[in-house]
């Protein structure tokens, strides 16, 4: 497992915190693999510590993906999923985990593996140091009633209250952190519709208090307005999508807000309507099969949620032909340019509430003292282009756990005249002790 930096002082960085503070200059502190030190860092804390000139980049926490799939293969052959041989499979999943990291991504939620143990062995094999990725919690195949599955070829089969217990059980059995329901149709499908609801509460429930009393979260596939509204009764901790929340189902997320989350996997909505039509879904199938009324009727109820508080975070079905593995902080500029987030919040929605949604909300997603060191220094300021997070050649170092994983041979960041610069206020300490 590598071995953290001891320590590294990032010197007169602007440090974008995650606190909704406006970002700031100074300095932080990193010892081992903790944020010792932010704002203003002790010389003599700092002593013998690797120094990063951030000449005056951004400083910030680790990016999250809240629905994250590992074993989505780039490809638009959605059946080619499940007969993908299991040992190709895993190498593309530990390079999916890669691109993850290499994107600036340090923390990510499985959302469903497309075999039993693909996301185990990844996370399993990450947390061991043998590859890099992310920091991961795994998932399995998602569960889905007869007649209910997307693609059935990697999809776990249960009916009725006690199939379910039986499926929670064995998932539970193979080590994943979290159960993945698939309780609505999907359009791309051509015959189920997202606004069908396949799962009773009575399904729901019992799948919902086996997983709880295992001590594992559940999360849920559910478009329809039906199955949001069922997700809230039955306490599912995470809502994947909910494009159709109508006005009841509006008021009990608000309602539940300190629980649950809600990740609606927009790119995949837009790339859909757009941008698949060299994959064999032009946009006027798209738009006949109801993803243009989808998308619309999403970004208005997103958008309310984000008005009424309701945590919504980004991230969602990347790893398809038309969603390929690598673009995921698209998410962010859809949060600004279709849902109404200012930058600010949309950075907040994928680090401090990455954080929540990762269980370690006084650990991961901002930069403050005693939290986990997962930084990106960047150079540009995100807040004023939310799309910097796109490019990787402006992830200039990336560091998870006290450990850089990228960082450059050659720092060729431009340095600003030192005249015009203020004094960070370690440098200011130290003038005033002299």
């Amino acid at each position: 497992m590598p071995v953290p930096t001891s320590k590294v002082l990032f010197r007169n960085v602007s440090i974008l915190d995650s606190t909704g503070a406006d970002p700031y200059p100074g300095d932080v502190l990193v010892e081992n693999n903790r944020i010792a030190s932010v704002g203003t860092v002790d010389p003599d804390a700092a002593a013998g510590a690797r120094v990063i000139e951030g000449r005056g980049r951004t400083l910030m926490s680790g990016l999250c993906d809240a629905h994250t799939h590992f074993s989505w293969n780039n490809s638009a052959d959605l059946d080619g999923l499940g007969t993908m041989p299991v040992e190709e499979h895993l190498l593309f999943c530990l390079e999916s985990a890669r691109t993850y990291i290499d994107s600036g991504y340090t923390m990510c939620l499985g959302a469903a593996s497309a075999k039993e143990r693909l996301d185990v062995v990844c996370r399993d094999a990450i947390n061991a140091g043998r590859f890099p990725g992310p920091r991961y919690l795994a998932n399995g195949p998602e569960i889905a009633v007869t007649g209910g599955a997307l693609i059935p070829s990697i999809t776990k089969f249960a009916d009725g209250p006690e199939g379910m217990r039986k499926a929670v059980r064995e998932l539970v059995g193979i080590g994943v952190d979290q159960i993945k329901l698939s309780m609505t149709g999907e359009e791309i499908t051509g015959t189920l519709r997202a606004e069908d609801t396949y799962f009773s509460d009575e399904e729901t429930a019992a799948a919902v208090a086996e997983a709880h009393r295992r001590g594992k979260r559940v999360c849920a596939h559910a478009r329809s307005a039906e199955s949001v509204k069922m997700c809230v009764r039955n306490k599912v901790d995470i809502i994947y999508h909910a494009s159709f929340t109508d006005a009841e189902g509006m008021d009990m997320l608000e309602a539940n807000k300190d629980w649950v989350f809600v990740a609606p996997g927009l790119n995949w909505l837009v790339a859909t309507l757009y941008e698949a039509e060299s994959f064999g879904f032009p946009q006027e199938a798209a738009e006949a099969v109801g993803y243009k009324k989808e998308l619309e009727v999403a970004i208005e109820g997103l958008r309310e949620m984000h008005r009424r508080g309701i945590r919504v975070l980004p991230g969602g079905d990347y790893g398809f032909a038309w969603t390929p593995h690598g673009t995921y902080a698209r998410d962010l500029q859809h949060f600004v340019e279709l849902l109404g987030f200012t930058p600010m919040e949309a950075i907040i929605s994928a680090t401090a509430w990455g954080g929540e949604i990762m269980l370690q909300p006084d650990e991961l997603g901002k930069v403050q003292p005693g939290y986990l060191a997962d930084l990106l220094l960047v150079d540009g300021d995100p807040l004023a282009d939310i799309t910097i997070l796109q490019d990787h050649d402006r992830l200039n170092y990336i560091m998870k756990d006290g450990t850089f994983h990228k960082e450059p041979s050659t720092d060729t960041a431009p340095s600003p005249d030192p005249a015009n610069m203020p004094a960070t206020a370690t440098e200011r300490l130290v003038q005033q002790r002299a």
